[in-house]
């Protein structure tokens, strides 16, 4: 449970950028909003999604095996998909 909160927490972070007017962001917010922008596909379009990279970015949790088996246990309660593409994994709020 306690990941799953850093998860979303994660995903607030981003969307927070995403959603800032862009005159108003720094020369660091731009360059993720870019590479968010980069990130998305057809398939994550309208979604609310993250990859290990925004989890790493925006919180203290650790990416190793006990994080991946809890993404595991997430995905079989459908809390979350995952969709892969373009050399990246990723991780759809459902």
């Amino acid at each position: 449970v306690e990941t799953h909160l850093v998860y979303l927490e994660a995903v607030v972070s981003k969307y927070k950028i995403l959603h800032q007017p862009k005159k108003s962001m720094s020369s660091v917010a731009r360059n993720l909003y870019h590479r968010f922008i980069d990130e998305e596909t057809k398939e994550t379009k309208g979604h609310y999604f993250v990859v290990e990279a925004d989890i790493k970015e925006f919180t203290a949790l650790k990416v190793d095996k006990r994080f991946h088996v809890i993404l595991n246990i997430l995905r079989h309660c459908r809390r979350l998909s995952e969709v892969r593409g373009k050399g990246l994994t990723r991780y759809v709020i459902t």
